[in-house]
């Protein structure tokens, strides 16, 4: 097993390995690592480690036949400006899978990626601050 101070991985099936490169550093802030077009490729964000998995990977291989569509579970990115982001990414063509909803933690949004893979936008709520003077 790891140790904590280790990047966490979540691995991602997607049809095209440069196309999802492609979303997730031009839009979401994630960096390059590795890359073996077409097959698989690794892309950074703090101590996220997103693995790009092709059809011709071992990672999709070893799938089971029933599990080969995206599901509901989703990476989660921590954005300061919810609204902001959401105008940033419409306004380059991108398309949201959800409308904002709002709870006690804060707001989110879901949009996918070119595969279908969700991902969460989510600006938590602003709390009051306990040592401020009113």
């Amino acid at each position: 097993m790891t140790t904590p101070d280790h990047t966490a991985s979540v691995r991602y099936l997607v049809d095209d390995v440069q196309a999802a490169i492609d979303f997730y550093t031009s839009y979401l802030g994630f960096t390059l690592n590795t890359s073996a077009v077409p097959a698989f490729a690794d892309v950074l964000r703090g101590p996220l480690r997103l693995l790009l998995s092709g059809p011709a990977s071992s990672g999709t291989r070893a799938t089971p036949d029933d599990a080969t569509t995206a599901g509901r579970n989703r990476i989660h990115l921590t954005v300061e400006d919810l609204d902001a982001e959401i105008t940033r990414l419409r306004d380059a063509g991108l398309s949201f899978r959800s409308d904002v909803v709002a709870g006690p933690g804060g707001r989110q949004i879901l949009l996918a990626d070119p595969a279908g893979n969700l991902v969460e936008l989510f600006q938590p709520a602003r709390r009051p601050d306990p040592t401020a003077t009113p």
